[in-house]
């Protein structure tokens, strides 16, 4: 009866082991290059990826190779990011695997001009924009950020932009809401005192709605907090 009993509690605790080695031993790796596409030439940049579909993984990198575990097999974003360059945005999927289970891709930057990358429609995220915690108040450091984009008003006279303000998910919706506009009318107000005309921007506020990832991270929350510059006329 002991030995029975015994068998009864050991096998559970062998399935999952076995389980989990199985599970281990079939993980994916993503990993690759960021090249100069002109010069073949090594560039560091700043690359984020997050899972399929929902972003449950997430992570940022920055140097010009890049290495990441696929976890679950589903397939990843991966955004690659550096000055001077378009950005570069691809899928990466497990299922292209080699032998040695590593998805390889090296990614190529190509240099934009400014009227390609101040495109109508295209979208600019201020990553060094930073405000106090739970505040619209727009610290220091973030001056020299405001200021780049000072001047790309100033040297496009037509130009229009949406400034729009995004929080992460946690604490209230509506207090969120507020915030994240409260938010972009700090940095209108910041471009309005440079000089720039109040009508040439528009601003908006999605709150928590539209999250970059749902990983319940710092760095994840820290992504979430942002606010973006959209082309509206150029």
């Amino acid at each position: 009866m002991v030995r029975k009993f015994f068998k009864l509690l050991i096998l559970p605790l062998f399935i999952a082991t076995t389980s989990f080695c199985q599970s281990a031993d079939s993980l994916v790796y993503a990993e690759g290059q960021i090249l100069n596409a002109a010069t073949r030439e090594p560039v560091t940049a700043r690359i984020t990826y997050q899972s399929l579909p929902y972003g449950n993984k997430v992570g940022v990198l920055n140097n010009d190779t890049y290495s990441f575990p696929m976890f679950d097999r589903v397939k990843y974003s991966i955004i690659v990011e550096a000055p001077g360059f378009d950005v570069a945005k691809y899928m990466l999927d497990p299922a292209e695997a080699n032998a040695d289970k590593r998805v390889i891709r090296n990614i190529e930057l190509t240099k934009g001009t400014v009227n390609q990358r101040l495109a109508v429609g295209n979208v600019i995220r201020l990553d060094n924009l930073i405000f106090q915690v739970g505040k619209s108040k727009i610290t220091e450091e973030s001056y020299q950020e405001l200021d780049i984009v000072h001047g790309m008003m100033t040297e496009n006279e037509k130009m229009v932009i949406q400034l729009e303000g995004h929080t992460d998910y946690q604490g209230n919706t509506k207090e969120n809401l507020k915030l994240s506009q409260a938010r972009v009318d700090a940095v209108k107000q910041y471009l309005v005192s440079k000089g720039i005309n109040k009508s040439r921007i528009k601003t908006k506020a999605f709150g928590s709605t539209m999250p970059l990832s749902r990983e319940e991270t710092p760095e994840a929350h820290r992504m979430n907090r942002r606010v973006e510059m959209r082309i509206l006329e150029n």
